[in-house]
């Protein structure tokens, strides 16, 4: 397993947890206790659930962190045969440091069925050597007996002030220079994942120290903001042909598919002048067009149809 590692390349710890402040202190209290329940981590990608246990082991365990964690994920065979051998093998026996090891089921959304049965009675068999920790993106995938065997902890996707927090951090370490152009552009793109921030900004510092939000756009294939109102205001407007040509040439040129333009077009709808109820039946169709692009029609003949739609309301 990887050691985990922060700025410096010394081991995380609990105030690197950045934007989960509430979670983060009650985790803490129950280390100091050395008296952990159960645990449940669901949250969207990239905010922090990982590294946060991952800490949590460390505190714990010091140097032996590694020999009394058991992580699996998503990218392991985790059927019913794998709860019912390695993983009880692991929660059967107990750890040299007196404190229970920990079980870290990371993306336990995956499991299926039939191994979260197996695995509740495992949790309650062996929760004086072993403490389980699931990690989830949808706690509805979790069947419900496991939830509540569970303390359930629910992470939030990080808000602008601390996703600028995490980015000039990383500026300032690495001696790069991001204009705040470049902060929004990182913040819409990542949607909260800090881990996509960390990938953008690493494959942008390899091409150049100053990052711009053009440089951002053009490592993943992001359409410019701007480009896409642009469009949007030419259909309104009445000029269909000018509008489609725009959008066939942003579409070649950067290489994007069909539902990466649609989830930025519903973005900008809301930047257009417009009536509100316009907006509405919009996103309305940007939803069904959305739909039947992922029921497998074709890509640009669906956001024409979307097009000639914000001509016809633009009347």
């Amino acid at each position: 397993m990887e050691k985990i590692w922060c700025e410096k390349y010394r081991p995380l710890v609990f105030k690197d947890i950045i934007g989960q402040k509430p979670i983060v202190d009650k985790i803490k209290a129950m280390v100091e206790k050395k008296n952990l329940p159960h645990q449940l981590y669901v949250g969207p990608a990239g905010v922090g659930k990982t590294s946060l246990i991952l800490v949590v082991s460390h505190e714990l365990y010091g140097d032996s962190w590694q020999e009394n964690i058991l992580e699996l994920n998503a990218s392991d065979t985790r059927g019913i045969d794998v709860i019912r051998n390695e993983v009880k093998n692991f929660a059967r026996t107990k750890s040299l440091t007196g404190v229970p090891k920990i079980c870290i089921l990371d993306e336990a959304d995956s499991l299926t069925k039939e191994a979260q049965q197996a695995l509740r009675r495992t949790m309650e068999k062996f929760s004086n050597s072993c403490r389980f920790c699931l990690l989830a993106n949808y706690s509805s995938k979790i069947i419900e007996p496991i939830q509540s065997r569970c303390a359930v902890f629910r992470f939030k996707p990080l808000v602008k002030e601390e996703i600028n927090k995490i980015i000039t951090n990383v500026a300032d370490n690495e001696n790069l220079k991001i204009g705040n152009k470049a902060i929004d552009a990182l913040f819409e793109i990542s949607e909260g994942d800090v881990r996509k921030i960390y990938n953008i900004l690493q494959s942008c510092s390899s091409i150049s120290k100053e990052i711009t939000n053009e440089l951002i756009y053009e490592m993943v294939s992001f359409a410019n903001p701007k480009e896409v109102k642009k469009i949007l205001e030419n259909a309104v407007s009445g000029d269909f042909i000018k509008s489609r040509e725009k959008l066939l040439k942003l579409m070649l040129e950067a290489g994007l598919s069909g539902t990466d333009i649609i989830k930025q077009v519903q973005r900008e709808i809301w930047e257009l002048d417009i009536e509100n109820d316009n907006k509405l039946k919009l996103i309305e169709k940007c939803a069904e067009i959305e739909f039947r692009m992922v029921e497998g029609a074709d890509e640009f003949i669906q956001l024409e149809a979307l097009l000639s739609q914000f001509v016809l309301l633009g009347k």
